[in-house]
């Protein structure tokens, strides 16, 4: 008939919408999304392939560090990612978490285990165990790791 599909749609009840509303409050296991701070390469990357968020208020899980970004908005970033719920693990490059050392080793020895900060190395900055707070954490429960490793402490 000259009705076409909306005759054939069921009506949602009221019941049913607001069980969906109240159930997307609560953060799953699958809604968990990896921070991101870092180099635009590094950064472009991880975006291409997937990583990336942006929610209804224009929030952002990731932070591109250049020439232009003050020190100060790395650190209210790497903050606002240890602080949110549906984050699970932060990747920020060595040389972005060098800028911030202080804060990310206040996070290490806060005890805090989720979100995961992991150190990654960029382009431009290889990777050196030495100032990465995991490997650090490593060498002082295991103090021959980083010699057996060929790593001169």
């Amino acid at each position: 008939g000259s009705q076409g599909l909306a005759s054939h749609v069921p009506k949602a009840r009221a019941s049913e919408v607001n069980s969906k509303m109240v159930k997307s409050k609560f953060v799953t296991q699958s809604d968990l999304k990896i921070g991101l701070i870092g180099d635009e390469d590094t950064v472009t990357g991880m975006l291409l392939a997937g990583v990336g968020h942006v929610d209804g208020q224009g929030k952002k899980n990731f932070l591109v560090v250049d020439s232009k970004v003050h020190v100060k908005d790395i650190q209210e970033k790497f903050e606002e990612l240890t602080t949110r719920k549906d984050i699970s693990m932060i990747f920020i490059t060595q040389d972005s978490a060098e800028l911030i050392r202080k804060s990310v080793d206040e996070y290490f020895t806060s005890g805090q285990v989720v979100p995961s900060v992991l150190e990654i190395p960029s382009k431009d900055t290889p990777y050196d165990p030495r100032k990465d707070s995991v490997m650090q954490r490593v060498a002082f429960f295991m103090p021959g790791a980083m010699a057996q490793m060929g790593i001169e402490a």
